[in-house]
């Protein structure tokens, strides 16, 4: 038995894996995949039995892991950002959430015959988009920025806000049919509300005064989430839930109080937490499905895409000024996500212990409405946006990692060139001059979980790692790669090869090509541009070619891109030597002496 349970569990951990790899490579949110896997193991395959593996501990692993899906979410939502989000984001998270919710809440009511409550129950859990889908739909459907910014923050804020929505709804539920009065049900919300405030307060207070060290800390965040949970539970029944949404919401607001690494730890635990958690639910759906649910769920599905959306869109845009397009196309994308999958099942295997009638349905309808949702929307969203014209062409533009002279001057000659370029930093005075020049920029680490879920990639496909920063420069390289692919990533030395050795050389494999000419490093480059060089930008032609560009401006002349006859921008790195033609624009770094 012990083997048995071993090997599901490491064969789901593997699944599990391939599914979010595999919704890396095709660029689809990864619960997609995750939900397909668990319904071929469970319903189909019967390969696995999540009640007959876990037992008794079933309810409490899925407690537990949605408890921490629900933090992970509430830690991102920043009170101080809502003022610059937008009239219509701002719609979509208030009023136009309640429109939604009410609206999805009526449709399970009357095509899937549920009671009011649990109408309201699924109203909740449906009206919430979040990041973790639509920010892998966004770098498919590559939409304008506006309908990027307004889609992405819509996401960001109203996870945490539809989490909060649905447990209260669900705390009425279960305060109801246990036969308590009005009460008790304000006694959980109210114990949930302290408990989660004075959790995010002791925790706050150990970090700022650094009691915990700061390899301990989120071990320690983990630690004294999950006791905030199972203290609320035991303290006010089901206050949990609520407490640790109120604690991550409290949290994420605190001032200096840094929550980054923290949050960049619970985001690759949800990941793992995500992947085991959803294959487990998938599996526990029965098949076939109870009488009417399939029909009903396609029903609702069709009601929410065709109907809810487009009102809801409507309503919130009243007043902003948004073109039909804009409109269009952001009332046509709204797949459901983590939060909806993961607190339904939960919220389904508690209201069936209690004999809450319909609460066998409430998952099947869910599940529906993601898998039409997220298979519609991301095979139609980008020909739409096309046909609209609200989608960007094909992504031309740089990010460049780095503020600096060597940075702001590449990057300037490549705008000059016609590109969209966006310089990252941390640097504030970079970042600052870079805006004087007219750049544009992001402030922060490019590869930090803040530029995950705040840096704007619309028409970005390649990176310069131009930092000074040389183990960051390296981390960011890697870390775009996996969003723009490995030939479209590369990085100016920060020491040549012969400065280099084993002891601080980073393995081969982690490397990703060097810019310009062999031993080209950033030093070097910015040397150079204070001696005179400058950075000149040439049309080739069948009588000037780039043989003629050397003789007049010397041999020493270092070619730095080439742009063909499409305007592909083409990089010159070490191994991967350009050869100009005539037709292409070079770009390359002359010497003082050259002729004008």
């Amino acid at each position: 038995m012990t083997i048995e349970i071993g090997l599901m569990l490491t064969g789901m951990l593997a699944i599990g894996f391939f599914a979010q790899w595999l919704a890396w490579r095709v660029k689809l949110p990864a619960i997609l995949f995750l939900l397909l896997a668990g319904i071929v193991l469970g319903p189909i395959g019967h390969v696995l039995d999540p009640d007959k593996l876990l037992g008794p501990l079933l309810f409490p692993v899925v407690s537990l892991s949605v408890a921490l899906i629900l933090f992970e979410g509430s830690l991102t939502l920043r009170f101080s950002e809502l003022s610059g989000i937008g009239h219509v984001v701002r719609g979509l998270v208030s009023y136009g959430a309640v429109v939604a919710l009410l609206l999805l809440a009526a449709a399970a009511h009357y095509l899937a015959g549920l009671g009011w409550d649990l109408s309201l129950l699924f109203g909740a859990l449906t009206c919430v988009t979040g990041p973790t889908v639509i920010m892998p739909m966004l770098r498919t459907l590559r939409p304008n920025a506006r309908i990027a910014n307004t889609l992405r923050w819509e996401g960001i804020v109203i996870d945490p806000l539809g989490a909060l929505f649905a447990v209260l709804i669900y705390e009425a539920i279960v305060s109801r049919h246990q036969g308590h009065a009005v009460g008790v049900f304000l006694g959980t919300v109210l114990g949930g509300v302290i408990c989660g405030g004075v959790a995010a307060l002791a925790l706050a207070f150990l970090l700022r005064r650094q009691f915990i060290p700061e390899y301990l800390q989120n071990y320690g965040t983990l630690a004294i989430v999950l006791l905030s949970f199972t203290l609320s539970n035991t303290i006010a029944h089901d206050s949990g839930l609520l407490t640790v949404t109120i604690m991550g919401i409290a949290l994420g607001n605190l001032r200096d109080v840094h929550v980054d690494d923290i949050l960049d730890f619970k985001e690759h635990l949800t990941v793992l937490l995500v992947s085991m958690l959803f294959i487990l639910l998938a599996a526990r759906l029965s098949w076939p499905l109870p009488p009417g649910t399939l029909w009903a769920g396609i029903a609702i599905f069709l009601v929410a895409q065709f109907v809810v959306r487009p009102i809801t869109v409507l309503v919130s845009s009243i007043g902003s000024g948004m073109g039909w397009r804009d409109r269009a196309l952001i009332s046509w994308v709204a797949p459901r996500g983590i939060v909806a999958a993961s607190v339904s099942a939960l919220f389904a295997l508690r209201l069936s212990h209690l004999g809450v009638a319909g609460s066998e349905v409430l998952v099947p309808l869910v599940f529906i409405l993601i898998i039409g949702t997220v298979v519609l929307q991301s095979a139609t969203a980008r020909p739409l946006a096309r046909w609209l014209k609200v989608a960007e062409p094909d992504p031309r533009g740089v990010l460049i990692f780095g503020s600096d002279a060597v940075a702001r001057a590449i990057g300037k000659a490549l705008s000059e060139a016609g590109f969209h370029i966006l310089l990252a930093d941390d640097d504030w005075d970079g970042i600052r001059r870079a805006r004087m020049e007219g750049l544009s920029t992001f402030y922060g680490n490019p590869a930090s979980a803040h530029a995950d879920r705040h840096l704007v990639l619309a028409g970005i496909g390649q990176m310069l790692g131009l930092s000074t920063h040389r183990e960051r420069n390296s981390l960011a390289c890697l870390h775009y790669q996996q969003e723009f692919g490995r030939e479209k990533v590369y990085r100016l030395r920060n020491l040549a090869p012969q400065e280099t050795n084993h002891r601080n050389a980073l393995n081969d494999r982690l490397l990703v090509p060097a810019l310009f000419e062999e031993g080209m490093t950033h030093a070097r480059f910015a040397e150079w541009l204070i001696r005179g060089w400058r950075i000149k930008s040439t049309g080739l032609t069948a009588t000037f070619d780039w043989p003629h560009f050397i003789e007049q401006y010397g041999s020493t002349s270092i070619l730095m891109f080439g742009i063909d006859e499409k305007g592909v921008l083409r990089v010159a790195a070490e191994r991967r030597e350009l050869e100009p033609r005539p037709g292409w624009t070079v770009i390359a770094l002359v010497p003082p002496e050259a002729s004008a």
